[in-house]
């Protein structure tokens, strides 16, 4: 999978995407976001509070637990405001 970073979970992560090997127990947005915060201290901060992280997957905002499947796109980035 592909996985991109935006805004201040890039800069906090020093990355702004990175492939993923997708597996059964990463199928899905929950599972990987478990995943993420296992990675170490700055993973654990960036994905401690889900209020402040959005997900989008192949480009479409998502709400709730999806299924991932090993080509899929996964970004993260905070709430966006309008104006």
């Amino acid at each position: 999978m592909k996985v991109l970073y935006f805004a201040w979970l890039k800069a906090k992560l020093q990355m702004n995407e990175e492939t993923v090997p997708w597996s059964k127990e990463l199928g899905d947005t929950d599972s990987l976001v478990r995943w993420m915060k296992s990675r170490g201290p700055a993973f654990a901060e960036v994905f401690s509070d889900l209020e402040v992280v959005r997900i989008a997957v192949n480009q479409e905002y998502i709400t709730g637990n999806v299924t991932l499947s090993e080509n899929d796109e996964v970004a993260f980035f905070p709430p966006v405001t309008g104006g």
